[in-house]
């Protein structure tokens, strides 16, 4: 266990941030490495992954429900120094991580073909995102197990086994997906299936990893086979906090599922490049994301132990240095952002669409880094309902306009993300006033000096 209520808040932001990105960058991997072999399949199989990848934003939903309410809860009970608390709540997360892991077996070999198919743009990519989604179906099952335990020791102010867990995983499904992607080795590709099956191999072994260094390793939280029987009091805590997050996740996956369904009409190039862009785009979030990750942490455990000037100082140095990131990967986006789809595919129609919309929507990079902050202070307070809300106006004020767009006459591609810049902004702005209030709720009025710098941190500025 690390103690996050003393000393300096940045530095600890920045030493639990650096294991997290890493970690994190990795993760990403795993999504950018199929890509690139699935890339060299073709259109129909590149659209195919993306459209299908955009159920891990279902998953991601899950996670974030059992991930958030474990944080927050451990964090809280750390700051307090109850420990039994802390093991309670780390070992009811895991009941309930199997659970959503079940479920999401059972639902991803039911339902998944019919959703690809809804969503794509034509048989061949149907046929393709089917064959990923049904062999990716097992690993995302398994990372609800992940979450359950690296959310635990983040928790506890620990994030570093969960990084070189991360790293081994995405070394193993580096070295799969050639091989039953392409064929490599054993002349027997899989295609779009040897994908999804090499990121469900590597995730397995990356429970099977974690659950060692628990049952080894780990003193502070212990898996204790005594305290899995479900306890519905612990069950609801979890939920109220994580539920709202969870409906945020949820939301993106709706957005993300709007926009592949209204440009569906572009064909598989369209759909290509956005999916490839999206990719981007989240792999270079990672460092913001992992700021936003570490602050639950950090100010969870300063709310637990009352040190409530603490918690705002969190979230000035947060806002402040994910500001500061945005705005470089602004420059990044403006510059050059065919370099980054290149990458991935040389086919002329999917890296200008691609280009486009890095260009376009790197506009509202500084407002996502802003939600991603408030995100992660609601979570530390262990309210997230103000986050969901802030959310909630975005589904209202961008599905809504986008549908209506699709239907004019002369609709492009550049109606959409621009839609999306302004929506982005306009939630920035309903997070930072949502989180004044619940401020001044749990922790009471700032000093007029701290009230002033929460003010002037909150600079101008939800992927999609």
């Amino acid at each position: 266990m690390r103690d996050l209520t003393e000393g300096p808040i940045t530095g600890q932001l920045v030493a639990m941030a650096v294991p997290l990105v890493i970690g994190m960058l990795f993760q990403t991997l795993y999504l950018l490495v199929d890509m690139y072999f699935v890339a060299h399949l073709g259109d129909a199989a590149m659209a195919g992954v993306g459209t299908a990848g955009t159920a891990m934003f279902v998953i991601m939903a899950l996670t974030q429900m059992l991930g958030v309410g474990t944080v927050a809860l451990v964090s809280q009970a750390v700051g307090r120094k109850d420990q039994a608390e802390a093991n309670l709540i780390f070992n009811q997360s895991v009941v309930l991580s199997a659970l959503c892991g079940v479920l999401t077996l059972a639902a991803g070999f039911l339902l998944g073909g019919a959703y690809v198919r809804a969503m794509a743009a034509d048989a061949a990519v149907a046929a393709a995102g089917s064959a990923f989604l049904y062999c990716y179906t097992p690993g995302l099952a398994l990372q609800f197990a992940l979450v359950a335990l690296g959310s635990a020791l983040r928790g506890t102010g620990i994030v570093k086994p969960t990084m070189v867990v991360q790293v081994l995983t995405v070394v193993l499904n580096t070295l799969l997906a050639p091989v039953l992607i392409a064929g490599w080795l054993t002349h027997h590709p899989f295609g779009t299936a040897g994908a999804g099956l090499a990121t469900s191999v590597a995730m397995a072994a990356g429970v099977v990893f974690l659950w060692v260094y628990f049952v080894r390793l780990e003193h502070y939280v212990k898996l204790d086979r005594a305290q899995w029987a479900p306890r519905a009091a612990v069950i609801r805590r979890i939920l109220n906090i994580g539920l709202p997050a969870g409906g945020e996740f949820l939301m993106m996956f709706v957005i993300i599922g709007v926009i592949y369904w209204v440009i569906r009409g572009f064909g598989p190039a369209a759909q290509a490049g956005f999916g490839i862009g999206g990719r981007v785009m989240q792999a270079l979030f990672l460092p913001v994301m992992a700021i936003a990750f570490a602050a639950p942490a950090v100010a969870g455990q300063n709310f637990g132990a009352r040190k409530f000037g603490r918690v705002r100082e969190t979230f000035r140095s947060a806002a402040l240095v994910s500001s500061v990131l945005m705005v470089v990967l602004t420059l990044v986006c403006q510059w050059r952002p065919e370099v980054f789809i290149q990458l991935f595919s040389r086919q002329p129609e999917v890296v200008a669409v691609g280009a486009t919309y890095l260009r376009i929507i790197s506009w509202n990079f500084v407002a996502t880094g802003l939600i991603f902050t408030c995100s992660g202070l609601f979570q530390s307070l262990g309210n997230t309902w103000p986050s969901l809300a802030s959310s909630a106006s975005r589904l209202l004020t961008f599905v809504v306009p986008a549908v209506w767009l699709s239907t004019r006459p002369n609709f492009t591609l550049t109606e959409v993300w621009y839609l999306s810049v302004a929506t982005v902004t306009l939630q920035a702005f309903t997070s930072l006033a949502l989180l004044q209030r619940e401020f001044r709720r749990r922790l009471g009025a700032a000093p007029a000096t701290a009230g002033a710098a929460i003010v002037g941190g909150a600079g101008p500025g939800a992927p999609g």
